[in-house]
Formats: C-alpha cells, structure tokens, sequence
C-alpha cells in the first residue's frame, strides 16, 4: 500500500510517522520550499501527548516543552480567580500522560528528527487535482508529473482545495473574531509574576491565553477579539504593538506589561468549518483542519489532528482492505471532532461576555463548578484528556463521554 498525503503541516507530518510505524508506504507532498515555523505556542493536552508517545515523539519533545501547574481562569480587569482547574502531576496521575505547553516549530521539528531524512517528502511541489479509479488515486502536479497511490489522504489545512473539490464547496465560516500573536521573552517580564500555568484572562467581547514555551524561555500570548475588518486567515499577518494595547485598554497590568514587552504581534482572522457527513470519496479521505477546522478555544485543534493521523494509521494497517479502513476511520473520528468543534465555538461567547446578567450568571456556574470538583477535572475536561486513541483504533474502550461543560 502506498499513501500520498497532500500537505507536510501538523497532520500530514504526523500521518506520515504513524503509517511509518504500521510498515506503511507514502508520499508526502508540500508545496512550501521548506518548512518554517509559522504560529508560536501550541497546548498538547493528554490525549495529544498520549499519541506523540505512541509515534515516538514525546521524548524528543520534552525537553523544548513546557509542563503547566494549572489552568487559571482570570478576570480580565482585577485579576480575581473565576475556575483554576489542575495539571502537571495531576493530569499525569489521573490520565497517564502529560499535558505540555511548546512552539509549533518544537513540535514539527520533534516529528522530523524523528522522521529522519526522507526521500518520500517532497517539497514546493503543488498540487493541481486529485483523481482515481476504483483501483487506484493520483495526485497532479503543476507541472503535469503525476504522483500515484493506493490512498490519498487531504491534509491541507482550513482552505482545502480537495475538501473544496470533493466534499463541501463552502468557504470556512468566518467567527467575527481575530486574534493577535506575541511572543516575549521571560527574563523581561518576570516582574509580572506569571507562573508555569495556563492563564485565560476572560473579558467584555475578548480574552487572553497566556502560556510559557521553548523551554519556559518565552510567553506565548494570543488575544482574541473583534475583527478590526481584516479577514486575511494568514499568521504572518504584522500588527502593531500600539494597537494591540489599544484593544487591550484598561485590563490588569500583567496582560499589557506583556504586550508592551513583546515584539510587535502577528494578526490573523478566526475561521472554523461546519461539521462534515462524509470525510470520505472513494479513495481519498480528509485529516487535521481539512476535515475538522475549529476554534482555538479549546486548545484542540493540533491534538484533533494528531489523533486522527493514529486511528487512520492503524486502521490502514488493521482493515481487511481499504474501503473499510476509511469508512472506519470516519466513523471513529467524526462524532468526537464535531463535538470538539461545536464546544470551540460556543466556547467563544462563554469567554468574551459582557451583559452584566450574563456575567454573573456565568462566574456564579463558575463557582460552583469549582465548590463540586474540588481540585478535579471538569467533565468535559475529562472527556478532552481521557481519550485513548490506541483503544479507539483497535475496537477498545476510548472513554468517550458527552461533552458535558458548555
């Protein structure tokens, strides 16, 4: 069997590693001339973790990563506590494996050295069309050369031009939002006072999500609010600093003493997708944000495709012939990732209330979560982490619940 994978970002890299462990032959095609680093932080729950374990990236990871003490909830304006929910030891304890804080490019570089040099990646190559037979599928180049397999998987992100082709022709639906991107260094800002946690700073029609990364050598910061009217998806959008403190006005002097810190921020529009009935034509199947595209809320989006690029592996290496192996990795994936996506997205109006009445009735379910999980896990953080993506892919008991905070 011979797999092409149409795009080298989080999903594909991953997808390729995981059939690298089943035996399993492929091509990867990205159109970059290189990878590069593009985004900052990424938050890699258990359930994530679990999976680079199972690839063999963990170790690799773990000493560029960063492991936070607590989720922390936080008023935008006075810093009270609204929720602080455990990780570290607790998470490890409760769930059997991590939950790590990195830069993206840690990540990606984690799963090429892994990789290894490889022939089967093939770079700023484009893909022109897709097509198949009830035998085979192929892949055409911009410059007519054709690449053929057995399986081509759609790894090509919120856009997908094959998604678009072959499953859905709508565009990503655009969530009204933005969201800007810095990085500071530690060193500069440690009279903040920030800690080796996860911090949501919750706020009238914005948040804040604040994190260390790169060892704890910087703070990933990433602010979300309305759209200044620039629509453009790309995370190499420039900002200015000035005005992100500008959107930022008048909130506790930890969130702008670290924008004043930072160098000027990257911008970008939020995007998401609606959930799809069928991931699969044929021969050819969608991964990662092609399938799935979601809201940054939950910190799911990465992990999403990281277990997608396992369940399909091992059923391509388990399924009694392909058709099968596809049809299973839909069923397994789809109704976990629409309710990721579905809690994404409502996440985006619990977070940025300012209705007065709507506020306090928020801090008050705040509060009493809090009073009845102690210093546990809320159930729809149990569900996110419990996650067992071995046990999915091989007929076991995954641990699903109904995602029940929202």
């Amino acid at each position: 069997m011979r797999v092409v994978i149409v795009g080298g970002g989080v999903a594909g890299l991953a997808l390729a590693l995981a059939l690298r462990r089943q035996g399993i032959d492929y091509t990867v095609l990205e159109q970059a001339p290189r990878f590069e680093a593009v985004g900052a932080g990424i938050q890699l729950s258990p359930n994530a973790t679990r999976t680079l374990e199972h690839l063999g990236v963990a170790e690799r990871l773990a000493p560029h990563a960063v492991r936070p003490g607590r989720h922390r909830f936080i008023n935008w304006d006075d810093g009270a506590p609204l929720l602080t929910t455990p990780l570290g030891g607790a998470v490890f304890e409760a769930f059997g494996a991590p939950y790590m804080h990195a830069h993206r490019a840690d990540l990606l570089e984690a799963i090429l050295a892994e990789i290894g040099a490889d022939e089967n990646i093939r770079m700023n190559v484009r893909v022109q069309s897709v097509d198949q037979t009830d035998e085979s599928v192929w892949a055409t180049l911009d410059d007519g050369e054709t690449v053929a397999g057995d399986v081509l998987i759609a790894a090509d992100g919120v856009r997908s031009a094959i998604r678009e082709r072959l499953f859905a022709p709508e565009p990503p639906r655009f969530s009204g939002c933005m969201a800007w991107r810095g990085l500071t260094p530690a060193d500069a800002v440690g009279h903040l006072g920030y800690e080796h946690d996860s911090y949501i700073w919750m706020g009238p029609e914005r948040s804040m999500v604040i994190y260390f990364v790169s060892g704890g050598r910087f703070i990933n910061w990433i602010g979300i609010g309305p759209s200044d009217g620039d629509t453009r998806e790309s995370w190499t959008t420039q900002g200015t600093t000035e005005a992100a403190l500008a959107e930022y006005e008048g909130w506790h002097p930890m969130v702008r003493g670290l924008i004043e810190a930072s160098e000027p921020p990257f911008k970008w529009a939020l995007f998401d997708r609606q959930p799809l009935e069928r991931w699969v034509d044929g021969r050819i199947a969608l991964i990662g944000d092609a399938a799935h595209a979601m809201l940054p809320y939950h910190a799911q989006g990465a992990a999403q495709s990281i277990e997608d690029a396992w369940v399909l592996a091992r059923r391509l290496a388990l399924a009694p012939d392909i058709d099968a192996a596809l049809a299973e990795y839909a069923a397994l994936r789809s109704e976990r990732t629409s309710q990721v996506q579905g809690a994404s997205r409502a996440a985006q109006d619990l977070f940025h209330l300012s209705d007065p009445e709507a506020l306090e009735r928020r801090n008050r379910r705040f509060a009493s979560m809090q009073a009845s999980i102690g210093s546990g896990f809320p159930p729809g953080q149990e569900w996110l982490f419990a996650y067992d993506v071995e046990a999915a892919a091989t007929g076991g008991d995954a641990d699903w619940k109904k995602l029940a905070w929202r």
